[in-house]
Formats: structure tokens, C-alpha cells, sequence
């Protein structure tokens, strides 16, 4: 389900059970077009998360962790300018659309209350979030700024009259009376979503689908079918979450037409714990491929010119096998001078390499027999001088796509905050150009994301090469165990234990292999060593080590099985 105008209205009313005359403690601003607002309510705080993500716009109350930039955005200043502090009076949703008013009261530099209004607009690609001098209606700022060029019906610019979307002419179902719903339905041919969308406001395709599904199943009922949804939806709601084969729903109650093609469902206390399950993973994806763009670019070049380094040496140590044979031709050429014809593009002559069976032997018309010959002898002696040093290369070239394609593996599987430490990696190695130095504050070292076995035995991952290299060859003690998936990119993983149980070394193989590219297999080999028959040799790339003595397990990763580790 898309975030309709239904779902804002229920919404908007269990954030106004929560969060009615809260007072604003802080404000954060984790991504260009995503706020946090943390409300303070009976001694509690609440993260209230409004995101104008062309993707993933939404409001709700949020348990997800958000780092903040170094240095914050205008934007954010200026919220903290008028709201910090400020009581939330209220929120209402604007007719049933898409659009949230969050008043606030606050006093100004004089010390007289005024009202600031926070208007969230949930619109696609046109989704945005602004601050509104309520008296005046005046723009103070907005996290998104319109222009005239790029809208001619209104601007969304600091100083500008705020001007609200185009209204359409349909029915807000929430305060139409049955002459008018039944007025409306009456008008249509045939009953369908995509007809219903076109009477009545804030209906998204799924409860579009999902209304004309019931009313067709009693066409004779139809006032009757229509109360007894939304009186369900108001009253006993049931925030759920569906999957089919093709997609996954969020709808805030079940909905009869897709549970008749859910593999698997599931029901949650709110909507906005509905939201975080829906949104953690998506988002999250979402947020790295547009942070990690770049990354994914530079890494993928490289990876290309490796791949074609790597095919040009084997080529070469192909060609060095018949070194030989060029030797051979270029002595019978000098041999047998007098019968090499001038101008011609190549010659026959006895082999006595071969119990002189005939050989044709290409020659350039435009050389001399002397200088065909020694064209041989040349091409004979870079292949010797070649062959000494191609096999190192190769190896080279094999191990550095090893390491990029674990680089890659990581930037698939990193978090927004990951992303920082993996282009810091990449600048140290030289595959990204260093910033100019400037002053900057020391900041603390990454560390390895902690986990928690069922027996209570501390479980470390790395999730980049630094941080896999400081893990297994500095913090952990000789006596931990280290595991990895097998000739697989991924994450270094480390058991504090000696004598681990046999469940926490399956439950380290398990994060092994879900933090490794293999992370949707269904059978992933893990190998587990202690950490001192672990070495790292000269040279090699960050996270490279070779090790002895291991055991293998063939695990299957699942996300259930990591978030329970990390509530343990």
C-alpha cells in the first residue's frame, strides 16, 4: 500500500493520541530530505520521523538509529531557530489528502507566543517538508526550494506565500454522508479501484482495490459494505503486513483481495511499528545506493580494468607456450635466407625441427627475409621476458579483484554510516583522489557492530576491510575464534570464547554468512579457526589473511535470526 490519504488519516490520529502538547527536544536532519523530530511526552521521548523521500515519503513515530552530518543543514537550523522547545499544539490532516499541518506555539525574540506550522506534504517525486509563519502565512523555509521555472503555479522559497496544492473535486469519504457515497457509486458503471479513485479522495490504488473488492462481493449492500470499512478502519485497526509472490503491502487493516495471495503476513500494535518493519530495510537500501553512487561507480570501473588487465596477462602467458615456436621459425628463416622470396606474405619451407616436414611460415611483405627473421627472434624474446614476471601479475591482478569484489560485497551490504569508513578505505589504498587536508577534528575509530549469542558470548563483525584487518589481527586475542564465508566475499567475524558452545559457533556462522555475498543462499559454508592460526602476508590488501587448520558449517542466514542476536 502506498502512504494514501486513508493511511495519513489514521496516522495523523495516532500520533495526535501521542503527541498532542509535547515539547520538542531536539531536531535532526540525518538526510537531505528527512527530519527527526525528538518529542518529549509525560517524561518520555518519541522520534518522530517526517520524510519527504521521493521514494519512501512518510510520517511516524520511529525506532530506527539515524547518524547526523558533521555540520547541519540550513534547513535544520532554522527548525531549531523556531521550534526547539515549542509545544505541539496539534495535527491535522488537510481534507482527507496527503498534506499534514503540525502547529506549534513558541515565543519569539520579544517573548510574544506565535504559531509555526510545520506542513508535510506526502506527494511521490513532489513531496516536501516547510515551515509556515502561521499569522502571516509566509514560507520560512523548506527542506526542498521550488521555484517559478520549475513550477509556475506556486513557489516553495523562503519569504513566499505559501500556496497549498491544487484541490481536486472528489468526495473526502471520512465526512460524506450515505446520500452522498451512495450518489457517487450509483454514477459508476462498474465498480473497480481505479473508478473509485476517480469519486473519492486519498484512496491509493491497494484501498481503491481493496474497497471495490468488498463491494462487489455484496453489490446489494453497498452503503452497508462501506461503513462496516471504515468503521473497521477506525476503529479496529489492525496495522499488517502482507507479502505475496510479487509485492509486500503495509495496510492498516487485513485486506481480503491480498490475502488471497499472501505467502506470509504478519500484525503489529501500530502503524508506525508497521512502518519501521515495512521501511528499514528498503530505505536503508535506498539511502546507500544514493550516498554510495559514487563508491559503486569507481569500484565497478575498477573492477573492469582489472578484469581486462587480468584477460591481457593470460593472453600473454597463452602466447608465452609457443614462445618455441617463434624461435624456431625465425633459425629457419636465417637458415634457409637464399628461399625466402622478397615481397611475398609467406614462405614454405622443410622443417628440421620436424624431419623436414614443410612449414608455412607468414612473413611482411614489406621487410627483408633478414628483418622477417629477426622479427621472430624479437617476438621469441619478450615472451622469454614476459613469462618471468606475467605469472606475478596475474596474481596481482586476482588478488585485487578479490579485494575490490569484497569492497562491492560490503557496499551492498552497508548502512548509511558504513559508507564513510568504506570511502576512507578506498581513499587509503589510492582508488579515490584524497581531499585537500584541512584542519579537522579527530574522529574516533569505527567499531565492529556487536552481537550477543543466546549463551550471552560477546559475537564481533566487521563491516569493512579496516575494520576486519583491526579486528582479527589486533583486538581479538590468539585464543577467539574467527570465522568467514568460505572463498566468499564478506565480513570477518570473531567468537570471544576459547571454547565456544556448539550453538554460538552455528550462530556465528549463521552472521558469517548473511554479512557476505551470499547473503540469500540457502546453504552458505563457513569456516571457523582461532584467531592464531590466522596470518596476514606482506603487501596484501586490507582484509586479506590466509589461515590453516579450519572446520567448515553449511549454514542458512536469515534477518530474523540476526535482529534476534542483536535483542539477545
Amino acid at each position: 500500500m502506498s502512504f494514501d490519504g486513508i493511511f495519513t488519516h489514521l496516522m495523523v490520529e495516532e500520533l495526535a493520541n501521542q503527541l498532542q502538547n509535547g515539547r520538542v527536544h531536539k531536531i535532526q536532519q540525518p538526510y537531505d530530505h528527512e527530519i527527526v523530530l525528538i518529542v518529549r511526552v509525560q517524561r518520555q521521548n518519541h522520534k518522530l520521523l517526517l520524510s519527504a523521500n521521493s521514494n519512501y515519503a512518510r510520517i511516524q513515530l520511529t525506532n530506527m538509529r539515524y547518524d547526523n552530518p558533521t555540520t547541519p543543514p540550513n534547513f535544520v537550523m532554522m527548525l531549531r531557530k523556531y521550534l526547539e522547545g515549542a509545544i505541539l499544539q496539534s495535527i491535522e490532516q488537510v481534507a482527507n489528502d496527503r498534506i499534514i499541518h503540525l502547529t506549534f506555539s513558541h515565543r519569539d525574540e520579544l517573548g510574544d507566543l506565535e504559531n509555526i506550522v510545520l506542513v508535510v506534504e506526502l506527494m511521490g517525486r513532489h513531496s516536501t517538508i516547510l515551515l509556515l509563519n502561521q499569522e502571516t502565512g509566509k514560507i520560512l523555509d523548506a527542506v526542498k526550494h521550488i521555484g517559478l521555472s520549475q513550477n509556475t503555479y506556486r513557489t516553495l522559497l523562503p519569504g513566499a506565500t505559501y500556496i497549498a496544492p491544487p484541490k481536486q473535486e472528489v468526495l473526502n469519504p471520512f465526512t460524506a454522508d450515505d446520500t452522498q457515497i451512495f450518489d457517487r457509486l450509483s454514477t459508476l458503471e462498474e465498480v473497480t479501484g481505479k473508478a473509485l479513485q476517480t469519486q473519492f479522495q486519498g484512496l491509493g490504488r491497494d484501498t481503491a482495490d481493496e474497497l471495490a473488492f468488498r463491494l462487489n462481493e455484496k453489490p446489494n449492500e453497498k452503503i452497508a459494505v462501506w461503513s462496516d470499512f471504515f468503521t473497521a478502519l477506525t476503529q479496529h485497526t489492525q496495522p499488517t503486513y502482507t507479502k505475496t509472490e510479487k509485492r509486500e503491502f503495509f495496510t492498516p487493516i487485513v485486506y481480503h483481495h491480498l490475502a488471497q495471495q499472501q505467502i506470509e503476513h504478519d500484525t503489529y500494535p501500530s502503524l508506525s511499528q508497521l512502518l519501521d518493519s515495512f521501511y528499514i530495510e528498503k530505505a536503508e537500501r535506498d539511502r546507500v545506493k544514493q550516498q554510495g553512487n559514487f563508491l559503486i561507480k569507481r569500484v565497478e570501473n575498477e573492477i573492469k580494468r582489472n578484469q581486462t588487465k587480468l584477460k591481457k596477462r593470460e593472453k600473454t602467458l597463452a602466447d608465452s607456450k609457443n614462445a618455441e615456436e617463434f624461435r624456431q621459425k625465425g633459425e629457419l628463416l636465417t637458415t634457409f635466407m637464399n628461399q625466402v622470396p622478397r615481397g611475398k606474405d609467406q614462405v614454405e619451407l622443410a622443417n628440421y625441427y620436424n624431419e623436414n616436414q614443410p612449414l608455412k611460415i607468414s612473413l611482411d611483405p614489406a621487410l627483408s627475409p633478414s628483418q622477417n627473421a629477426q622479427k621472430y627472434f624479437q617476438r621469441y624474446q619478450k615472451l622469454r621476458n614476459a613469462v618471468k614476471v606475467v605469472g606475478q601479475q596475474i596474481k596481482d591482478a586476482k588478488d585485487e579483484l578479490a579485494y575490490l569484489e569484497s569492497v562491492m560485497a560490503q557496499i551492498e551490504l552497508a548502512s548509511p554510516s558504513d559508507l564513510k569508513l568504506i570511502r576512507e578505505e578506498l581513499t587509503t589504498q589510492g582508488y579515490i583522489k584524497s581531499p585537500s587536508k584541512k584542519k579537522k577534528k579527530q574522529e574516533k575509530k569505527s567499531q565492529p557492530e556487536h552481537f550477543l549469542a543466546s549463551d550471552g558470548t560477546p559475537i564481533l563483525v566487521g563491516k569493512n576491510n579496516l575494520q576486519n584487518d583491526r579486528l582479527t589481527m589486533k583486538s581479538a586475542k590468539k585464543t577467539d575464534h574467527w570465522l568467514h564465508a568460505k572463498d566468499i566475499p564478506g565480513s570477518h567475524v570473531i567468537i570471544r570464547s576459547a571454547d565456544p558452545a556448539e550453538e554460538t559457533v552455528i550462530e556465528a556462522a549463521k552472521l558469517a554468512a548473511y554479512f557476505s555475498k551470499y547473503r540469500f543462499s540457502s546453504s552458505v559454508p563457513v569456516d571457523m579457526v582461532q584467531v592464531k592460526h590466522i596470518r596476514k602476508p606482506n603487501g596484501a590488501k586490507p582484509g586479506f589473511v590466509i589461515y590453516e587448520n579450519q572446520n567448515t558449517y553449511f549454514v542458512t542466514p536469515s534477518k530474523a535470526d540476526i535482529d534476534q542476536l542483536k535483542k539477545e
